[in-house]
């Protein structure tokens, strides 16, 4: 007993391990998950989509910064584990599943769909938790974070097509890339230069989603 208080008072502070710069990167990556929910909700599609899109910057900033960090501690890298865990799931299976929701009118019919993202966003991050990667640039299944990347492009479409055309095209969409979420086949995992289109991808479509906003 008196080991187990005395190895607890030696343990990182919490808030000490969020302030560790990988960990802020995602935190900001959970805000822009947390706006998008808003606006969501309020059914500014726009701008939901511009802190969807942005969510995944974040996501895809904090691996960078880790690797390029040294004198990291055990603990930072696995509470930093734990974390981009948790922030990917309100990221890429909560906020999807709100936007779903909210564009759906918040019908039950589309309840079925926002649990389905929900779910596979769950499940898969659970089976990542327990066997990470095939090898070093390999996943099995589609990653959650390609679901708001596609999600993001096909709301341009917005407006071209009535309101309960488009609705039934993303819920098609998200139940398909849930379905590729949890398939078994491989997909590549995006690194390096892939992030700098990924930013110049978010870049553009910060602007064009902006210019809906202005111009309303």
């Amino acid at each position: 007993m008196k080991n187990s208080l005395h190895q607890q008072s030696h343990r990182t502070g919490m808030l000490t391990l969020a302030a560790d710069l990988p960990n802020i990167c995602s935190l900001a990556g959970l805000l822009c998950a947390l706006l998008g929910i808003y606006y969501a909700i309020l059914g500014n599609f726009p701008a939901a989509i511009i802190g969807m899109i942005w969510a995944v910057v974040f996501d895809w900033g904090d691996g960078i910064i880790a690797r390029q960090m040294k004198g990291r501690t055990d603990e930072q890298r696995a509470f930093g584990a734990q974390l981009d865990s948790l922030i990917d799931m309100v990221s890429f299976g909560v906020l999807p599943a709100v936007l779903l929701l909210s564009y759906g009118e918040f019908s039950p019919w589309f309840l079925f769909g926002a649990f389905v993202i929900v779910a596979v966003s769950a499940i898969r991050l659970s089976y990542f938790n327990l066997f990470g990667l095939i090898d070093n640039s390999t996943y099995m299944g589609l990653a959650l974070d390609n679901n708001v990347i596609i999600l993001a492009f096909v709301f341009l479409f917005d407006g071209v097509y009535s309101k309960t055309v488009f609705s039934i095209l993303i819920y098609i969409v998200c139940m398909c890339t849930a379905a590729l979420n949890v398939a078994p086949i491989r997909t590549p995992r995006f690194k390096g230069i892939w992030f700098y289109v990924l930013t110049a991808y978010t870049l553009v479509l910060t602007a064009i989603y902006g210019w809906m906003l202005w111009s309303k």
